[in-house]
C-alpha cells in the first residue's frame, strides 16, 4: 500500500468543505442549466466597454509576467483615494487578501472574533491557519459592534472581522459608529474592515480614507469584483498604514496578479462615469427585487449592497427549499448559512431579463411549497 502523504495534523482535522458552491458546480451535480445567475453578488451589468477595450489592447503582452510591485495600479488608486502608494496592497480579490491578512497574524490557537453568519471565506482562512474563532450573533440583522468589541476584550483577540456594508444581510453602520469602534479597539488587535460593497452603499457609512492611515491595526479591504464588474479577474486591494502594508511583502505571491487583471482594474478605476451608471442600475434592481418579494408576500430587508436579503417568514429549511426549487428552474440564488439569518434568501441585482425570470418563477415555487 502506498504511503499516505504527510499532511499536517491541522489539515487532517479540517472538514472537506468549501465556503461556497458555485453555479457551475450546481449545473454539473444537479444536471440543470443556470439561466439567471443572481446568487454570487457578481455584476451582471458587466465591466465598462473601456475596460474591455483595454484588455484587448494589452492581450498581446500576456506572455509577460506582471509588474511584481503593481505600481501603476497602486498609483492610480492612491490618486483616487488621496493616499500614497505605500498605503496600498494589491491582491487576488478580497478572498485572496483575507488569506494573506490572516497569515500575517494568526497561528494555531490565535483568537479571532467575527460575527456568526458573516462572510464564510474569512472563517475558512482562519480555520486553515489554526485560529480559534469566537463568533457573536447578529443583532437586528446587523453585525453587533458592541458584542464584537466585548468579545475582543474578553478573549484578548488578535484579529476581528467586520464588514460594512454586511454580507449576507446587506445592512450597514454609520461612519461614526465605525470610528468609535476603531478608537476603542485594543492596539494589539488587528481589524479587518471589509468594505467590498462600498460603491453600492451610502457615503455616510465610510470614514474618510485618511482617518485610519496612522493606525497599524486597521486594514480596509476593497474590490473590483462588485460594482466594477470584474469578479472573474480577481482584483482587490487593502488600504492601511504603510508599515502594515509593507509586511505583506514578506508573504505575498509577488507574481500572483495576472497582467491583464491589473490592466482591467486600472481602466475600470479610470471610468468613473460608467461606475456611477452601474451603481444607478444596482439601485433600480434592488427596488425591483424588493417589489417582487412584496408581491409574493415576502419581506425584503433594506440593502446597501448589490443584493437584497428577503425574509421568507419561516425557518432555514423553508428558505433552502426555495433556493433549491428556484435553482431547478434555472434561477441561481443563495441564502445565509446560520439561524436566524437563514430564514432569508439572498438575491443579487442583475439585468432585467434575470429579474423577469425570478419574478416569473418565484410564485410557482412558493405555491408548490405551500
Amino acid at each position: 500500500m502506498a504511503a499516505f502523504p504527510r499532511f499536517t495534523s491541522l489539515i487532517k482535522e479540517l472538514p472537506s468543505t468549501v465556503p461556497f458552491v458555485g453555479p457551475e458546480a450546481l449545473e454539473r451535480s444537479r444536471n440543470y442549466p443556470i439561466i439567471a445567475r443572481i446568487g454570487a453578488n457578481e455584476s451582471g451589468f458587466g465591466p465598462a466597454p473601456s475596460v474591455l477595450a483595454a484588455i484587448r489592447e494589452a492581450a498581446g503582452d500576456i506572455w509577460k509576467y506582471s509588474d511584481s510591485e503593481h505600481l501603476s495600479l497602486r498609483k492610480a488608486l492612491a490618486d483616487h483615494h488621496g493616499c500614497k502608494p505605500e498605503n496600498l496592497m494589491i491582491g487576488e480579490g478580497v478572498d485572496g487578501l483575507l488569506g494573506m491578512a490572516v497569515r500575517l497574524v494568526v497561528s494555531p490557537g490565535t483568537v479571532v472574533v467575527t460575527s456568526l453568519g458573516a462572510y464564510p471565506t474569512f472563517n475558512y482562512h482562519v480555520d486553515g491557519f489554526g485560529g480559534k474563532r469566537v463568533s457573536v450573533p447578529y443583532a437586528g440583522d446587523k453585525e453587533d459592534l458592541d458584542a464584537l468589541m466585548a468579545a475582543v476584550k474578553e478573549h484578548d483577540a488578535t484579529m476581528v472581522y467586520f464588514a460594512n456594508p454586511d454580507n449576507p444581510m446587506g445592512s450597514f453602520w454609520h461612519e461614526d459608529d465605525v470610528i468609535r469602534f476603531v478608537e476603542d479597539l485594543p492596539e494589539t488587535c488587528m481589524m479587518v474592515l471589509d468594505e467590498a460593497y462600498c460603491e453600492c452603499g451610502p457615503a455616510e457609512a465610510f470614514p474618510a480614507i485618511d482617518r485610519f492611515l496612522d493606525r497599524p491595526n486597521v486594514m480596509r479591504f476593497r474590490t473590483f469584483s462588485k460594482a466594477y464588474g470584474l469578479a472573474g479577474a480577481r482584483a482587490g486591494y487593502i488600504i492601511g498604514e504603510a508599515e502594515t502594508i509593507s509586511a505583506f511583502n514578506k508573504i505575498r505571491n509577488h507574481f500572483g496578479m495576472p497582467r491583464l487583471t491589473l490592466v482591467a482594474a486600472e481602466a475600470a478605476l479610470a471610468d468613473q462615469a460608467y461606475l456611477q451608471s452601474v451603481v444607478g442600475r444596482i439601485r433600480e434592481s434592488r427596488d425591483e427585487i424588493a417589489r417582487i418579494a412584496r408581491d409574493n408576500g415576502l419581506e425584503p430587508l433594506p440593502s446597501a449592497t448589490n443584493f437584497v436579503a428577503i425574509d421568507c417568514g419561516r425557518d432555514g429549511a423553508y428558505a433552502r427549499a426555495i433556493v433549491d426549487a428556484l435553482g431547478a428552474r434555472g434561477v441561481f440564488i443563495r441564502m445565509p448559512g446560520v439561524a436566524p439569518l437563514d430564514r432569508c434568501i439572498r438575491v443579487s441585482t442583475g439585468p432585467s431579463e434575470d429579474m423577469d425570470l425570478f419574478a416569473q418563477e418565484l410564485p410557482s415555487v412558493l405555491q408548490a411549497l405551500g
